[in-house]
């Protein structure tokens, strides 16, 4: 079922000083969290975004969040946006270059060079098709998790390929920068090599770590802090989509899980005899080389800097976290990262700050002089 007419774009929200780069209308094509995400975020910039699923109650609901109208006769996209699971992700593309043949169409799934192939074998006009990836997304999904700051801060990939223009394709920079997402341009296969190392090996990892935790006794369970919970965090995902998203990225994971499983091979055989010769070099030089490689992840505005980590005790009462936040603030001390856990076995909220090593001591000293409980400090 369709609207006789789409609802006229809201100019007021326009003249009020929101700036913007899409002139619209933008057309979105799934209504999961990405997509709905996109939409809500384009509705609080003014644009008039358009949205279609196969999914008549996925539709509903998003356009009843406030991220879209139905698609109407005449609608005349600028852009169109796919969000659909990755086996559909070419046959959709395909389909939208062929209805809208004055649009620029990209999609968001998690490997771009599948797509490009399989549109380039059948003939599809990829002089207007341009992949993209946004670096961003929750645990939950559907339209119901979406938010219209998802993209905040976070890197989107645009996939550019010698078929089409750096003119043609702005439209899709504009989204992202839109959005508030920081623009990565990269080679289709250089992208996907990448993601591979750092999000689709990730998941396989958390997963197979998460998988050992079904028989583990329970107290063995209760013992779980933040190491455990930060390795599994991701564990939680969707099945359907994962096997998808690796199945197209096989050929760059594999490699990845082959050099991880020989390491973790050269790790079990020093540990046949932790005392022998050489197995106490092994384990360190393994261990050494992980801070090697989270010393290379970059951190607050890109920053490799390394941090002092300052762990306080708080209560677990309603305020406290607040008033912990607060009293760093009056100190001047700004804070670099954060992480909040929960003692299983007792009502403590336990909090890390980082902060820039030189702020360290007078950091611990005065939330000590406040009568904050001050649990570990270490750069």
């Amino acid at each position: 079922m369709t609207e006789a007419t789409p609802p006229a774009l809201p100019d007021d929200r326009v003249s009020s000083g929101i700036d913007r780069r899409l002139r619209g209308p933008v057309r979105i094509v799934g209504t999961g969290l990405l997509g709905a995400s996109i939409g809500l975020a384009l509705r609080d910039k003014g644009v008039d975004v358009i949205l279609d699923d196969v999914s008549p109650a996925a539709l509903a609901l998003a356009v009843d969040y406030g991220a879209g109208r139905r698609p109407a006769p005449g609608d005349a996209p600028e852009l169109v946006v796919v969000a659909v699971p990755p086996d559909v992700t070419a046959s959709v593309v395909e389909r939208e270059l062929a209805a809208f043949p004055d649009a620029v169409v990209t999609d968001v799934a998690s490997v771009k060079s599948g797509p490009l192939e399989r549109l380039r074998a059948v003939g599809a006009d990829v002089s207007r098709y341009i992949g993209s990836h946004p670096m961003a997304g929750r645990e939950r999904s559907g339209p119901t998790a979406a938010r219209a700051d998802l993209f905040i801060g976070r890197p989107w990939v645009i996939a550019g390929h010698d078929d089409i223009t750096h003119q043609r394709a702005a439209p899709v920079e504009h989204l992202a920068l839109d959005l508030g997402a920081t623009v990565v341009p990269m080679d289709p296969a250089a992208h996907d090599q990448a993601v591979a190392v750092v999000s689709h090996v990730p998941q396989l990892v958390s997963t197979l770590m998460a998988s050992r935790l079904r028989d583990a006794p329970g107290e063995a369970l209760g013992l779980a802090g933040g190491g455990v919970r930060d390795v599994t965090r991701i564990a939680a995902s969707d099945p359907g989509l994962w096997v998808q998203i690796i199945g197209a990225n096989a050929a760059h994971i594999r490699p990845v899980l082959t050099d991880l499983r020989d390491e973790l091979d050269r790790v079990i055989d020093a540990l046949t005899d932790p005392a022998a010769p050489g197995s106490p070099r092994s384990l360190a030089e393994t261990i050494a080389s992980g801070n090697r490689g989270v010393e290379r992840l970059p951190g607050k505005h890109g920053s490799t800097a390394r941090f002092a980590r300052v762990v306080v005790l708080i209560d677990d009462r309603p305020g406290q976290f607040a008033a912990l936040l607060t009293t760093i603030g009056e100190l001047g001390i700004n804070l670099e990262d954060l992480h909040l856990e929960h003692s299983p076995r007792a009502q403590i909220g336990i909090v890390e700050v980082s902060v820039v090593p030189e702020h360290e001591q007078r950091l611990v000293e005065e939330l000590e002089g406040r009568g904050w409980r001050i649990a570990a400090a270490w750069a």
